[in-house]
């Protein structure tokens, strides 16, 4: 172990979810903050001055990433390039999301990918941890609507409208940069590390001595993988399995007389009242769910969150920014109204005592928007142990791999609801076996495949 924390410092900070992951392994020390949204600032300062943090000394740059300096980052933080530890953080991920409108790179947010990119290329911290919805790595450089794809009658695709090309092109640029890295991207699921919320989240750690880093196998899964004392989800693995975090543990035990909520209207309240918990718009008489959803219910796929109420025995769903929405509605399990900030708080896991600033639509997003504190904190292990491993041999790079570029999928796709079974709606129930609502089977664990 090093005899002092490794440096850091974080780019598009948010409300720090993935920064408080590393200062809990007790390995980092964060020297300052680059946040262009005010009121995610002011949270960070907030629980900076209240000593939230390890260090009051926090430096917190309010500011637009494209107009800053990374050598004024650098400077005052007392480095030179080259000296930094880890560079992190999460460039705004909306237009390669696969629940937006799939920009990619032609909205201007994409090309944030790249900001990241010049602060690698001019900082050469040692290490980089980078954090992005899973969607990233199968957008594309250049969008194509469906509608006008091969398959529907269109013109070949481009190798820049190919699935895909977004992480292909970075991984080419990382390679062309001053000094090039290495980089490895695991494809994970927080719930499967003991979170109790189902996220998706693709983590980029890259580094410039060739060393290859490798995520751990989830610590947690489904309850049918722990019976008799615990399994292993990885047959070739020695390491037993806890169960899945669910709502409960996360916030069963909160009690808060007037919640802070983002509330659901009276009509869609009208309709989430006849939803029993652990369900959504199946349950419903079909004649209401036709006048609820409108052209909505003829559409195929991506409907799951429509009017759809929590359940205690599951894990969350993930957190979105507005849990009132229809479409993606994150009703209590048995009261009738949206989660409130501070259920939204419990379930990412932010110390109890964190304040949130702004106003209440942007606290939401604060959070919602925010890496879950438990992924941060087992990514901030790998990175940590890949700097030690490194450190051990005085800092001199291990020979280059072949593989330079990796993609490793470790079970990130997950199942916990069975909506339909033999034609009929299955609901779990809270307290239940639910044996007749099984989740659902992992066909695949873990897969590498080369970006080059």
């Amino acid at each position: 172990m090093a005899s002092k924390p490794y440096t850091v410092i974080s780019l598009f900070s948010g409300a720090l979810g993935l920064d408080l992951g590393l200062e809990r392994t007790k390995r980092f020390k964060l020297l300052a903050c680059v946040e262009n949204d005010g009121a995610a600032c002011e949270t960070i300062r907030r629980n900076r001055d209240a000593e939230r943090l390890s260090d009051r000394r926090l430096i917190v740059y309010e500011h637009d990433i494209c107009q800053l300096d990374p050598m004024r980052v650098l400077a005052d933080c007392g480095l030179e390039p080259g000296q930094l530890d880890v560079l992190v953080g999460g460039p705004p991920c909306q237009s390669f999301s696969t629940a937006g409108n799939r920009g990619t790179i032609q909205d201007f947010r994409g090309t944030l990918l790249w900001q990241f990119l010049r602060f690698i290329d001019l900082m050469r911290p040692k290490f980089f941890l980078m954090e992005n919805v899973r969607g990233l790595l199968s957008a594309a450089r250049r969008h194509r609507p469906i509608k006008e794809r091969p398959e529907h009658g269109g013109s070949p695709l481009a190798n820049d409208e190919r699935s895909g090309s977004v992480v292909t092109q970075f991984a080419d640029d990382i390679g062309r940069i001053s000094t090039p890295y290495r980089m490895d991207c695991f494809e994970v699921n927080a719930v499967n590390y003991g979170a109790p919320q189902l996220r998706e989240r693709a983590l980029f750690i890259g580094n410039r001595f060739n060393a290859v880093v490798n995520f751990p196998d989830p610590t947690h899964g489904p309850p049918d993988e722990v019976a008799d004392g615990g399994s292993c989800l990885f047959p070739s693995g020695a390491a037993k399995v806890l169960p899945w975090r669910v709502l409960r543990d996360a916030i069963g035990n909160v009690r808060d007389e007037s919640p802070n909520v983002m509330d659901f209207s009276p009509r869609k309240k009208r309709y989430l009242a006849m939803v029993p918990a652990g369900s959504n718009w199946r349950s419903l008489p079909l004649e209401i769910q036709k006048e609820s959803m409108g052209q909505v219910f003829h559409a195929k796929g991506g409907r799951s969150g429509w009017w759809r109420r929590l359940n205690f025995d599951l894990p969350c769903p993930t957190l979105v920014t507005m849990p009132n929405h229809a479409g993606t509605s994150l009703c209590h399990p048995t009261e009738l109204r949206a989660l409130s900030i501070k259920e939204y708080q419990m379930i990412q896991e932010f110390p109890e005592n964190w304040e949130v600033c702004g106003r209440l639509a942007q606290q939401y997003a604060q959070i919602g928007n925010a890496v879950p504190v438990r992924l941060g904190e087992v990514a901030g292990n790998v990175v940590a142990a890949g700097l030690d491993s490194v450190a051990e041999r005085g800092w001199q790079a291990y020979a280059q791999s072949a593989d330079r570029y990796r993609v490793i999928y470790v079970q990130s796709h997950v199942r916990t609801r069975q909506w339909f079974k033999d034609g009929l709606v299955k609901v779990w129930q809270d307290g239940a076996a639910n044996a007749h609502a099984e989740y659902g089977k992992a066909k695949t664990q873990r897969r590498t495949r080369s970006l080059t």
